[in-house]
């Protein structure tokens, strides 16, 4: 083949070649860019697929958070001491469907209805200024000590026990702190019992008033309480009238939960009950009423337990509880059952029954940290119970009352207490007992108290 011929045929098979490499060459690219094209769609198709998975995932463990705050509100016990926590917890759980609660959870209802009208309270809204000038310490007069007829100015005031003054109406402190204490329980019990947020609102409201803002806040003292006009500015035996603040510690453990009680409103109220604890027990007035051995001394008592186990101080609270033995029920109890320091006041009946109570709720707070005091017997026989036995008779008519009792004649205060009884003792005659009395109202709260 000629030179030419065989250069030509080279050429043309080149470029032959060259186009069906081409060929192959788009052919790849093209068959390359569909399979990254699949790619990306697959890759796409996963990503949709993750971020779907992603946000069912999220509102997935949204929901179980929800559900587990929601069990946390409502399946945790609530951190009180003179309630009774599991007690507390089981009528909540019932009372929607118990038709025998629905009373008393539609009257707590009405109740705390009534309270979310309340004013804010405080102490410093006192027409008088204490000898300290700052309003914002607590205040008041001796109930039983009145103008003396034989002075010119009636000063110093004397004593007639069992007759209240009117004229102590004048400083209102006594009857804020009781509205307080009053309002702030309803809320926090219709809180705990209902979830509405509304009642957490007010109770906490409420509290900031009275015991956190710098302006209306109650100073952490009692040295200004019950002072006799012409004698002194305060006394030790003022400490009686705080005693309803073991209510207001137990609201709070109630409110726990509540978007409206805050971190900072809990270490707050911790920060004043330390400043009010370390007041009773290192003050002049504080000492006077530790050693006072008649219901004075059982409800310092209380309140000093009440607000140890508040702030963790479960030691103070034990060592308080254990000389409860010694220095409250074989002080206060004779043998027979009888209360002589109690006996001895114009009120002998009230008075008895009221430090009964106390004891009866020292004995109840004592759970919280393994003290028996409901059991607890002298060598020779001095114990709540033989208190409780020797006031029944009277309050069952048994008996006729022979000590001096001002005022009306009021049997049915040991009732609760006989009741009280009845859920610690167990013995045939607490219970015959407990089945003689009227039965409670069906609205009545301690329905759901237990």
């Amino acid at each position: 083949m000629p030179v030419e011929v065989k250069d030509t045929v080279r050429t043309r098979g080149m470029a032959q070649f060259k186009k069906a490499h081409a060929r192959r060459g788009r052919a790849v690219a093209s068959h390359d860019a569909a399979k990254r094209a699949h790619s990306r769609r697959h890759i796409s198709l996963h990503a949709c697929v993750l971020v779907a998975a992603t946000v069912a995932l999220t509102c997935l463990v949204s929901t179980l958070n929800a559900s587990m705050h929601h069990v946390a509100m409502h399946s945790t016990l609530p951190r009180v001491f003179l309630l009774d926590a599991n007690r507390l917890e089981a009528s909540r759980m019932a009372a929607r469907r118990d038709t025998e609660l629905r009373p008393a959870l539609l009257k707590l209802r009405e109740d705390a209805q009534r309270a979310l009208s309340t004013r804010p309270l405080s102490v410093t809204t006192k027409t008088v200024t204490p000898p300290s000038g700052d309003k914002r310490d607590y205040m008041s007069q001796a109930p039983y000590f009145w103008p003396d007829a034989k002075t010119a100015n009636g000063l110093p005031y004397i004593r007639r026990d069992g007759e209240r003054n009117p004229e102590i109406d004048r400083i209102n402190n006594h009857r804020v702190l009781d509205d307080l204490e009053a309002a702030v329980e309803t809320l926090a019990l219709a809180y705990y019992f209902e979830n509405d947020e509304k009642y957490a609102t007010k109770a906490s409201e409420l509290l900031r008033t009275f015991f956190l803002n710098p302006e209306t806040r109650m100073n952490p003292n009692l040295q200004f309480a019950q002072g006799i006009p012409g004698v002194n500015t305060g006394r030790g035996i003022g400490l009686i009238e705080t005693r309803g603040l073991t209510r207001v510690v137990d609201s709070i453990g109630l409110l726990a939960g509540s978007k409206s009680w805050t971190v900072t409103d809990q270490k707050g109220m911790q920060r004043w009950f330390t400043d009010f604890l370390q007041w009773m027990l290192e003050s002049e007035n504080g000492k006077e009423e530790a050693a006072a051995k008649n219901n004075h001394g059982t409800y310092y008592d209380l309140q000093v337990v009440s607000f140890a186990l508040f702030l963790n101080k479960t030691d103070l609270a034990r060592e308080v509880l254990e000389t409860v033995k010694q220095k409250r029920i074989a002080v206060q109890i004779e043998p027979d059952g009888r209360q002589p320091l109690e006996l001895a006041r114009t009120k002998a009946w009230s008075y008895s029954v009221g430090n009964l109570d106390g004891l009866m709720l020292l004995a109840r707070i004592a759970e919280n940290v393994g003290v028996d005091l409901w059991t607890y017997q002298t060598a020779d026989g001095r114990s709540i119970r033989k208190a409780l036995d020797f006031l029944v008779p009277f309050a069952v008519g048994e008996k006729k009352w022979p000590y001096r009792q001002l005022g009306d004649w009021q049997p049915e205060m040991l009732f609760r207490l006989i009741r009280r009884a009845f859920e610690k003792y167990d013995d045939s005659q607490i219970k015959n007992l407990a089945q003689r009395l009227p039965l409670i109202d069906a609205a009545d709260r301690r329905k759901l108290l237990g």
